[in-house]
């Protein structure tokens, strides 16, 4: 049997599996597309976790209260779990942890705009939690069933932990709506700001999208970005309509024939611009990261050389 035949076997075998349901794990056949297509999407989610704990971290000092300082340094550190769960997930794939981070410093690998987004007030840490964490939700309750065993099963308890999130960023933004005029004010304006950046969070339309089509079909997605873009405004839209806030869209309007939300159009020229390296705090984020990289290098160094001195002294008792 020649080579291509056997290849072209093992992907019917490997599609039925995908098909009906049973989940990849690391050792199993797989098609290196699949392969690399998963080690792209993870490390981009985890540099996206990692990434994302700068424009909060930047407010735990300044938080209103002590109670909001400690939620804060709480959710802050559950960020960086969830990037550890999911950088331990692509390593199964064969890469390294100095790989993906390499090519996250390189440009090689992206992380998810909305990080390029200024947090200028408190407001902004509660749109945050309210938007961004509940736009990740719409996701990543769907990659629970993603077709690869260790992305789907990181996804359990990130998920939970990001309903937390969300519903800290929506109490910042109700307690806000429920102060003075001022207050209201920060809030509105941090939604005004906030609003679009979250809806680009799913990416280009579906047809227009290099990966989707193939991640669907292998079921590394489950859900099509318009699909899930719409579910996420369906639910913003009443929640921000509950604590008095207006979403900053002309064009918004209930839908009685489809049963949705009528939203406008999406400024895609900014988000290319922001996904090439020219958004508001692109080079600041990589920046910053890469100093705390190079900062941490000891400490990786110390854990290595301890690792290596037990693995030897074990090898001698052996």
């Amino acid at each position: 049997m020649s080579t291509n035949v056997e290849l072209s076997s093992n992907e019917r075998i490997f599609q039925a599996r995908v098909d009906a349901e049973e989940k990849i794990e690391p050792k199993d056949w797989m098609p290196e597309k699949y392969r690399q297509n998963l080690i792209r999407q993870i490390s981009q989610h985890a540099h996206s976790e990692v990434i994302g704990e700068q424009p909060e971290g930047n407010w735990i000092t300044r938080a209103p209260t002590l109670e909001r300082k400690a939620i804060l340094m709480a959710k802050v550190q559950d960020e960086a779990g969830h990037g550890l769960y999911l950088y331990a997930a692509a390593e199964t794939l064969g890469t390294t942890r100095e790989e993906m981070i390499g090519r996250l410093h390189s440009g090689a690998s992206k992380y998810a705009s909305i990080f390029n987004y200024p947090s200028l007030t408190w407001a902004d840490i509660g749109a945050i939690g309210w938007l961004v964490d509940s736009a990740a939700i719409v996701n990543q309750v769907s990659l629970q069933n993603t077709s690869y065993g260790p992305y789907a099963r990181a996804m359990v308890r990130i998920c939970k932990e990001e309903s937390f999130h969300q519903r800290q960023g929506y109490n910042i933004m109700m307690t806000l709506m429920q102060g003075a005029q001022s207050q209201r004010a920060m809030a509105q304006d941090a939604l005004n700001r906030w609003w679009w950046p979250s809806l680009m969070m799913f990416g280009p339309h579906d047809g227009e999208s290099a990966h989707s089509a193939q991640s669907m079909k292998w079921k590394i997605k489950r859900r099509g970005n318009d699909e899930l873009r719409q579910q996420f405004v369906d639910q913003a839209v009443q929640q921000a309509l509950a604590i008095g806030l207006e979403v900053p869209d002309a064009d918004l309007s209930w839908n009685e024939s489809r049963g949705h939300d009528d939203f406008g159009d999406i400024d895609w020229q900014e988000f290319e611009r922001v996904i090439s390296g020219n958004g508001p705090c692109n080079r600041q984020r990589l920046a910053h990261h890469k100093r705390a990289h190079d900062e941490g290098a000891w400490v990786r160094e110390a854990m290595a050389a301890h690792e290596a001195k037990h693995r030897h002294k074990t090898e001698d008792a052996a």
